[in-house]
Order: C-alpha cells, then structure tokens, then sequence
C-alpha cells in the first residue's frame, strides 16, 4: 500500500540522518532553531509515531500523552532503535482500524475534545508532522553539520516536489 510506503520512507530518511550525524551535533543546541536540537525535533516527530503504535490496540490516541522520552532525543542509538520498531509496526499493520484521537486544546483546563479518526488517517498525519519538523531539521543540519547527506526532498511534501517539477 502506498500509505505504508510512504511512511517508511520518511521513517527510513530519519534514519539515514542519524547514521550520518555525530553524536555531538545530534545534541548541539542551534541558535536558529531556538536553541533546540536536531534530537529534539527527531524524539518530537518519533514520539507522534510511537504513540500511535503504542496505543493503536487500545483504540485511544493522545499525543498530548507522550513520553518527551529525553534518551531519544540524546542517544541516537536509542532513537535508531525506535525507528526499527516503528518500521516493524507500519510494515505489519496495513489495515485500517477506527480509532478515537482525544486532544486538549485549553491552557486553564484539561478537558479532553475526542474525535472519530482512523489508524490511516492518524498515520497521514503523523507523515505531515514528520515532513514539517523534517525541514527543521534540515535547517539545522546545514547550518551545524553539513557533511550529514540529505536529499534534495528531505522535508518537502511530496505534493510540492511534483508542482516543483509541472513549473520547472
């Protein structure tokens, strides 16, 4: 499926970044990303992933409820790890389910909004968020650590990169 696919392949150009990338600059706080790291976007755009894995069975997603694991977004070994896991589920979970995404949208309460989704419309999303912090990080790794290869696409909706193509 071409969904599953897709995802995939933002999973595996994360990867590629982290097997390029030096312990230190995967940590180094860069000054035009408000003193954030490529660590931190990388945990951030996993744990969206990792929450929708984690709690597909029970049927309830939250991303409000994520762990801000801070081993991923220092340890690239860890975060490679997750992103094997993640691959693992999306290659064997290829069928829709019905889910319900719960969210909170208020700073003076925590009353919960729930929504009727489903696992692809979830994993749709969570490809959106990854390309979106995807060109942050690509951001980031041309200013800290341009040795780090990244394709041309790395961060750029697949939609936009066939209009760049019908304009050239």
């Amino acid at each position: 499926m071409k969904l599953i696919n897709a995802c995939i392949n933002i999973l595996e150009q994360l990867e590629s970044v982290l097997e390029s990338i030096t312990d230190n600059d995967f940590t180094l706080q860069i000054e035009t990303l408000n003193n954030s790291t490529i660590g931190q976007h990388v945990r951030h755009t996993l744990e969206f992933f990792s929450c929708l894995m984690t709690n597909y069975n029970q049927g309830v997603i939250n991303y409000d409820d994520r762990d801000h694991d801070k081993l991923i977004e220092s340890d690239k070994m860890i975060a490679l790890e997750l992103i094997k896991d993640l691959k693992r589920f999306v290659a064997g979970t290829t069928g829709d389910k019905e889910l319900t995404l719960e969210a909170s949208y208020s700073l003076e309460s925590n009353d919960v909004v729930s929504i009727k989704t489903n696992y692809f419309r979830e994993l749709t999303y969570n490809i959106e968020h990854a390309i979106h912090h995807m060109a942050i990080i690509k951001i980031g790794l041309k200013e800290i650590a341009p040795y780090v290869p990244i394709s041309s696409h790395f961060g750029v909706a697949v939609s936009t990169i066939r209009f760049q193509k019908g304009t050239a």
